[in-house]
């Protein structure tokens, strides 16, 4: 088998691992894809535990959130000290998201890929994704909608790619970027019609 195939398959497989159910089933017993959004994100976990312990639902949520980051970043950082091209990087970065978004382990369910998308971007753009991460709280704090803050810090980092890597090392392209944008927009379809309709709950 040809070597890259089996480094974008253990890319794909290492973050297709939902973080979030094992967390929740392993320390309180609760499976967070029957309730809330069914999600296994962070934000899910933090809404389904909180009904009953609200101080762990926060360290659970948080827990979750460096986990799916740490399964796409760990990888990359991995196959960039053996010598990896840089081609091959970006491709294991999308196919981290695709994993965490559709995972063979849930029947190719998943969450919306913020996180992990925050960890393979901030591994090739560290400032943009500084700066993302601070729209997103910001948003946060300010609206306490989830998924709209998530999707502000998203846009941000895209737009200021391009404005402070006008091309890419190594690719000379943004198509990665953009796709992962695409992943997780998708992802959160059910969520902007929410939006629309002025049905987005918000996370107190």
């Amino acid at each position: 088998m040809n070597e890259n195939i089996i480094i974008y398959l253990l890319a794909y497989l290492i973050a297709s691992i939902p973080f979030g159910l094992l967390i929740g089933k392993f320390f309180a017993g609760v499976d967070i894809t029957s309730q809330g959004s069914g999600s296994i994100g962070a934000t899910n976990v933090l809404r389904v535990l909180k009904q009953t312990d609200p101080k762990k639902a926060k360290k659970l949520a948080i827990l979750t959130v460096v986990c799916d980051i740490l399964k796409g970043l760990i990888p990359l950082v991995v196959a960039k000290v053996a010598g990896v091209d840089a081609n091959v990087l970006w491709s294991m970065a999308v196919l981290a998201v695709l994993g965490h978004c559709f995972s063979p382990f849930l029947k190719f369910e998943g969450g919306k890929g913020v996180a992990t998308g925050v960890g393979v971007l901030a591994f090739f753009l560290p400032l943009e994704a500084v700066i993302a991460v601070i729209v997103w709280f910001v948003a946060g704090k300010a609206i306490k909608i989830s998924s709209l803050a998530s999707l502000l810090g998203l846009f941000t980092l895209v737009i200021a790619s391009f404005l402070i890597h006008p091309n890419i090392a190594g690719i000379n392209t943004h198509a990665p970027i953009l796709i992962i944008a695409i992943i997780v927009v998708y992802k959160h379809i059910p969520n902007i019609k929410r939006l629309f309709e002025g049905k987005e709950a918000k996370v107190i």
